[in-house]
C-alpha cells in the first residue's frame, strides 16, 4: 500500500503537507502548481486514501451506507437553519463519496434498530442523553457525534467550544464598560426542568459573572431555543423596567424574538442595549440592525463526522476529537465604537 511519506518524498514537500492537500484542507496555503503534483503523483502511484479505504472495507465493493440519527423532529429541524446546515454537510460530503444516507429522525419512541443496524456507520447530529448514547452504541458497529461533545472521551465527535466561545465575549463586552449581563439559554439535556441549570454557554455565563460579581439571577432566563423563548424574556424585562446592557441569545432564533418584542416595546437594538446571537445564520446579517453572532462552521462540523466515520471504518481505533474554532462576527447589534479596535486587532 502507497503511504503519505512516498508521495511526499517524490513531491520534495512533508507528509503532513501531502494530508492537507489530499483532505482538501481549506487552511492550507500552497502553491497550485504543488497541490497539482501531489494529486497527480498520488493518482500514479495508485494511492487510496482513507476513505476509499473505508469504502472498500465497509462495502466490500458495494455502496457505503450511513445513518444520520436526529436529536430533533423533522419539523424542528426545518425550523433551525443552523441544524439544518449541519446536515447538508455531512450530506454533500456523503454525496462527493456516493454514499447512501438514511435519515432517523428523533421521535417519542426507539427508532427502528434495523435501520441502524444496515449501516455502516452512525452519525449522530445534536446533543443526546445518556440513555439514547447507550442505545445507538448497541446498535451501531461504528458512531460518530457530529456537534456534540459527549462525556468521558468515548465517542469520536466534532464539536465548537461555545463556553469558551461565551467567555471571550464577555470579556470584550466587560472590557468596554458593560456591567448588566442577561442570557437566554438552552436547557441542558440532563436538567430537572423545575431547576435547570441550562446548557454549556448558560453555564459559562453564569461562572463568568459570578467570578466578575455581576451575576443576576433575574438576567438568566432558560427554555427552549426558538424564537418564542427570546420574545417571552425580553417581554418580562420590559415589563419589570429591567433590562441588561448585554442580552445574550442561546442561538439566532432566540436573539430574533429578542428584536420582535424590542420593536413593540419602542426601544431599540444597539442604543439602548445590546444583543449577541449564536450560530450567524443567514437571517442574522439581515436583521436590523444586523446582528452580532458567534460564527460557528455547521456544515464543516458535518463533514468533519463522515471523515471521522470513515478514518473509524477504515481501522482507526483510538478516539477522536475535532474541535472547530468559532469567531465573533461583531455588527450594529453591538455598535460601541470601542469595540472596533478589538476588531482590527484580533483580525475578525
Amino acid at each position: 500500500m502507497v503511504t503519505l511519506k512516498e508521495i511526499a518524498k517524490a513531491a520534495g514537500i512533508s507528509p503532513s503537507t501531502v494530508s492537507r492537500v489530499l483532505s482538501y484542507d481549506p487552511t492550507l496555503s500552497v502553491a497550485d502548481a504543488t497541490r497539482t503534483a501531489v494529486f497527480e503523483i498520488a493518482e500514479a502511484l495508485n494511492y487510496a486514501s482513507p476513505r476509499t479505504r473505508a469504502m472498500r472495507r465497509a462495502g466490500n465493493g458495494k455502496r457505503l451506507r450511513i445513518a444520520l440519527a436526529h436529536f430533533l423532529r423533522p419539523e424542528e429541524e426545518l425550523a433551525d437553519p443552523y441544524y439544518v446546515a449541519v446536515r447538508l454537510g455531512i450530506e454533500r460530503r456523503c454525496q462527493a463519496l456516493q454514499a447512501e444516507i438514511v435519515r432517523v429522525y428523533h421521535t417519542d419512541d426507539a427508532p427502528d434498530a434495523s435501520l441502524l443496524a444496515s449501516a455502516s456507520g452512525v452519525i449522530a447530529v445534536g446533543p443526546h442523553t445518556e440513555e439514547e448514547i447507550g442505545w445507538l452504541a448497541k446498535h451501531s458497529e461504528a458512531l460518530v457525534f457530529a456537534d456534540s461533545h459527549p462525556s468521558g472521551e468515548r465517542f469520536d465527535c466534532t464539536f465548537s467550544d461555545l463556553a469558551s466561545a461565551t467567555t471571550r465575549l464577555l470579556d470584550l463586552l466587560f472590557s468596554n464598560g458593560y456591567k448588566k449581563f442577561g442570557i437566554i439559554a438552552g436547557f441542558g439535556l440532563e436538567d430537572d426542568r423545575n431547576a435547570p441549570k441550562g446548557d454549556e454557554r448558560c453555564r459559562a455565563f453564569r461562572a463568568w459573572a459570578e467570578r466578575h460579581q455581576v451575576f443576576d439571577p433575574d438576567y438568566l432566563h432558560i427554555g427552549p431555543l426558538r424564537h418564542e423563548t427570546g420574545y417571552t424574556a425580553m417581554q418580562r424585562w420590559l415589563g419589570n423596567s429591567g433590562i441588561p446592557q448585554v442580552i445574550i441569545g442561546g442561538n439566532d432564533n432566540v436573539a430574533i424574538g429578542v428584536y420582535r418584542a424590542v420593536q413593540e416595546g419602542g426601544l431599540k437594538v444597539g442604543k439602548d442595549f445590546v444583543v449577541v446571537g449564536f450560530n450567524d445564520i443567514p437571517a442574522a446579517q439581515f436583521l436590523s440592525p444586523p446582528l452580532t453572532t458567534i460564527h460557528i462552521e455547521a456544515e464543516k462540523l458535518g463533514e468533519a463526522a463522515v471523515d471521522l466515520l470513515l478514518e473509524r471504518l477504515a481501522g482507526r481505533d483510538t478516539v477522536k476529537e475535532v474541535k472547530l474554532g468559532v469567531k465573533i462576527i461583531w455588527r450594529d447589534s453591538c455598535r460601541n465604537a470601542k469595540l472596533q479596535s478589538h476588531k482590527k486587532s484580533s483580525g475578525k
